[in-house]
């Protein structure tokens, strides 16, 4: 999920009565949510689409749980030990507990890969034990519903808190709401999937992706028993014959010498890619790409040219 629900998810907790546990406690809730993105920092040596295949991997698993918020725990410790030196800490801080200061530390860290694993996109859950992909497809990578009852609950909580109001109701009504929200959405999920593989043309994969803002539709991207992925919304009856239709931009997916020629970009594209096909490019060549991110605005983030691949068309049914 994008940074401000791992950002309001961390705020919530806090306002649900965790950060009366410790000083500091809302710095380790917010920024333990979103420490586990740290590997964003791989755009600084990785080249195309190199990161693909490293994002969402070693700081998203279980070792990463354990370290990232003893890292954060004790910076965050010594930051109060420093202020304290310096009499620039602020009189109204709680006591910072160290053992509370990594416990919450943790439990935001948890919260990242449980959100990142919703969405179509996947996290490896088990690095650096296991490289497997996990995939929720419940929601879609930014909810701008969540944002708005999340980021509603969180002011409403801090607004009572200032008022001497029950603060943590709104709050914890909130998580629940947003826990029921991601129920829905789940079986919306399975409903759209089930249905997609009883329905022509019977696909051996259905995966439901969530879309933008009409959280209850879902595009379905599909792999027909012919290895060609199509995409479309299921319509009750059939799955359309989405990209297979356009089949004059599609080529046979390349065999493994031709996938060599891409070097490491086609390499951290196939192991991060989920639904892959072969597009014609306009010389002729091939273009790899990822039915997921079919998007025209986001095709060269999650694509790799093999300029000396030439694209044999796929044989007609």
């Amino acid at each position: 999920m994008d940074n401000i629900t791992h950002s309001l998810v961390g705020a919530l907790l806090g306002q649900a009565g965790l950060k009366k546990k410790t000083g500091l406690a809302m710095p380790a809730l917010i920024i333990g949510a979103n420490l586990p993105d740290v590997d964003a920092a791989c755009f600084f040596w990785l080249d195309g689409v190199e990161h693909l295949g490293f994002r969402r991997g070693i700081t998203h698993g279980p070792i990463a749980w354990i370290l990232l918020p003893l890292i954060l725990a004790g910076l965050l410790w010594g930051f109060d030990r420093w202020q304290a030196r310096r009499s620039k800490r602020p009189e109204g801080r709680l006591p910072v507990n160290f053992k509370w200061l990594y416990l919450l530390s943790f439990i935001g860290c948890l919260t990242h890969p449980a959100l990142d694993w919703l969405n179509v996109y996947g996290v490896r859950l088990l690095e650096p034990f296991s490289s497997q992909w996990f995939y929720g497809d419940t929601l879609f990578i930014i909810d701008v519903w969540l944002w708005a009852l999340m980021g509603f609950a969180t002011w409403f909580s801090l607004r009572r808190e200032k008022s001497g109001g029950n603060w943590t109701r709104p709050a914890r009504i909130s998580l629940a709401v947003a826990l029921a929200y991601i129920g829905v959405n789940w079986l919306i999920t399975e409903y759209h999937s089930d249905m997609a593989q009883l329905h022509e043309p019977y696909p051996d994969i259905a995966i439901a992706s969530p879309q933008p803002l009409t959280f209850w539709e879902r595009e379905i991207i599909a792999r027909k028993n012919d290895g060609v992925w199509i995409s479309t919304a299921w319509n009750g009856r059939d799955i359309g014959s989405g990209y297979r239709a356009n089949s004059a931009n599609l080529c046979q997916f390349p065999k493994a010498d031709g996938l060599a020629t891409g070097g490491s970009q086609s390499a951290a594209f196939l192991f991060w890619s989920r639904a892959p096909f072969a597009e014609r490019a306009a010389d002729g060549s091939v273009i790899l790409r990822d039915a997921r991110f079919y998007d025209p605005r986001a095709r060269d983030r999650f694509a790799v040219a093999l300029p000396d691949v030439k694209c044999e068309e796929i044989p007609a049914e």
